[in-house]
């Protein structure tokens, strides 16, 4: 061969989506020269950036690519004569489409790429990704009545009969053009094996996230309900593998791990390992495709997916096996998609460096940056979530306290291991608000080798007692799962501007912490506690901070008490209350930035 036959030059399509971002960065790994065709020039520069951020430092092409358009690449089959293999991972997998739409994002697009790849001379393999569900029919059967399509897309629902139209159009398709081909069959494709990243929130992870809010009022499925899962970084390597595999010429291979648990026991596992409490009723299949879909809550196109069916691997291990690819464990990989799930709230909160780690034996949750020596400890009843900008702002990170916001454990009881864990071995500075101003002394006078510098926030300790309502759990507790983000902003600033940034607060508290959040409130209105961080603080011999809102004083015995102390600096915020986080941010940065050691320190 020459060198230019054995070069890769790799067309993806529908680059910018989950299974095709990491196609791309797979086949440049691998070595290939990739083109990535996406829609707009503002998501090829997306892909290019996550790309980078993934750890590619080599360049990739893009070209933009419309599937009404002829031709749907600029420059047509001339523009791309260099290409030797094209992935198809375009299409739209979305659930309650018309037989229009689905028709033509699936079906339509399938026949404009085999229009491009039986003009390009060079091409040495088209890899068409179709689904394990609809894969292996047979081609013969075209073409459709009227009818019988209308019948087809009427069982199955648009989105699972344009995935059967369009498999079967392209083995038809390409077996007239001559075009070399290779069907991939994948099953649900969860987050990345090591990072479980992924922003694919329809399917199994809709149940997910119903079983972590609660709103999960049974289990779906039997024993043997199976709903396989496959890894999106295991298919992507696939993927590359069989585009130059000669035997995988006229395949078609079932992508799916085989050891994935059961679908209940699957959800059991899932929820047991993010805390959240799994419903112990198991509906049969049968009885959720009876029920309505308000009980249910499941897209009705969802449900031909929860079946006992099994599919034919083998000739994938087999290929998979040729190649050294292994597929990685079922459970930790769906551990390790759950907590990403989780960690950026379904979608919710998509943005930022977002994770779970394990601290003291408990499974903890922090923002920003990793690792960083600047370490925010929140308020009640509040979550790290709300500290999020201020802790951009200074290149920090935020930690949900034990108990709170998205963090296990129980409470104040888990601090004396936990602390430690969190701070890390070198000093850091530690931002506490509120109850976690009390973590901070707490830090400072039991490991004052890991803390260097204290900024207390609205510290309660150090302002008057709270009112005899503070002591009154299950009436705070009561009040907390119930309350509505404008309401609870009202009650905490004021106002009702900071509903927004108050939304995932609401929701930890009806989900799982009002409780835990009622126990550590009224812990605070303790004052055996109050004068014990007090004198705490006072042994602290590192550089001191306070800072507190006009509209929320320390108390005057304590800033008579603090004026002796020296290290210890008293900042007044002008307009702020106790959360001046939520309501000034930009002055809280400034200040934090001004005070704290340099980050590189």
């Amino acid at each position: 061969m020459s060198s230019r036959e054995e070069s890769r030059q790799a067309l993806v399509l529908g680059a910018s989506g989950l299974v095709g971002r990491h196609l791309v960065l797979a086949l440049a790994q691998a070595g290939a020269e990739v083109t990535a065709a996406v829609r707009t020039a503002e998501s090829g520069a997306r892909v290019e950036q996550w790309l980078r951020e993934h750890g590619l430092t080599r360049g990739i092409r893009t070209t933009l690519v419309d599937f009404e358009a002829d031709p749907i690449v600029a420059g047509g089959p001339a523009a791309l004569a260099h290409v030797t293999e094209i992935h198809n991972c375009a299409g739209s997998y979305r659930f309650g489409m018309t037989a229009h739409e689905a028709r033509t994002a699936n079906v339509g697009i399938v026949e404009r790429l085999l229009d491009l790849a039986a003009d390009l001379p060079d091409l040495r393999r088209v890899v068409h990704v179709s689904g394990y569900r609809v894969g292996g029919q047979d081609p013969s059967s075209l073409p459709w009545s009227d009818d019988h399509r209308a019948a087809v897309y009427r069982e199955l629902g648009a989105y699972e009969a344009s995935k059967v139209e369009s498999d079967l159009l392209f083995q038809a398709g390409a077996q007239e053009r001559g075009v070399p081909w290779t069907i991939v069959n994948p099953s649900s494709v969860i987050g990345d094996s090591v990072t479980g990243e992924s922003d694919q929130l329809i399917g199994l992870a809709t149940t997910i996230e119903q079983v972590w809010d609660g709103t999960a009022a049974a289990l779906p499925g039997g024993a043997s309900t199976f709903l396989p899962v496959v890894t999106v970084d295991h298919l992507a390597a696939f993927m590359a593998a069989a585009a130059v595999d000669p035997d995988a010429v006229g395949r078609a291979y079932w992508v799916l791990d085989d050891d994935t648990p059961p679908l209940a026991d699957l959800l059991t596992h899932v929820g047991r390992h993010l805390g959240a409490k799994v419903p112990r009723v198991r509906m049969p299949v049968g009885v959720v495709k009876r029920l309505p879909r308000a009980l249910t809550k499941a897209d009705p196109e969802t449900l031909t997916f929860l079946s006992a069916d099994r599919y034919p691997t083998a000739s994938a291990v087999e290929l998979a096996d040729r190649h050294g690819l292994r597929m990685p464990d079922a459970r930790v990989s769906l551990e390790r998609w759950a907590d990403h799930l989780a960690a950026h709230r379904f979608g919710a909160a998509p943005a930022g460096d977002r994770r779970f780690v394990t601290a003291g034996g408990l499974r903890t949750f922090e923002l920003g940056e990793p690792g960083s020596r600047r370490v925010v400890l929140p308020g009640l009843p509040v979550n790290a979530d709300t500290w999020a900008e201020v802790a951009a702002g200074i290149g920090a990170r935020a930690v949900d306290l034990p108990g709170l916001g998205l963090s296990g454990g129980t409470g104040v009881p888990d601090w004396e291991q936990w602390l430690p864990a969190v701070l890390g071995e070198e000093p850091a500075d530690v931002v506490g608000h509120s109850i976690g101003a009390a973590a901070a002394v707490v830090a400072a006078d039991r490991f004052p080798a890991r803390v260097r510098s204290l900024t207390l926030v609205a510290p309660f300790f150090l302002q008057a007692p709270m009112g005899a309502s503070a002591r009154l759990r299950p009436l705070v507790r009561t009040y907390l799962r119930h309350t509505d983000p404008a309401r609870l902003s009202r009650q905490l600033t004021g106002a009702g501007a900071s509903a927004a940034a108050l939304e995932s607060s609401v929701s930890d508290l009806r989900r799982r912490s009002a409780g835990r959040v009622a126990e550590h409130l009224a812990r605070a209105a303790s004052t055996q506690w109050r004068r014990e961080l007090r004198e705490a603080l006072a042994r602290f011999g590192g550089p001191v901070r306070i800072i507190t809102g006009a509209d929320d004083p320390l108390a005057a015995d304590a800033v008579e008490q603090l004026a002796s102390v020296p290290g210890v600096e008293l900042v007044v915020v002008p307009g702020a209350g106790h959360h001046p986080q939520l309501t000034h941010g930009r002055a809280l940065v400034e200040l934090l930035e001004g005070s704290l050691a340099p980050r590189t320190a």
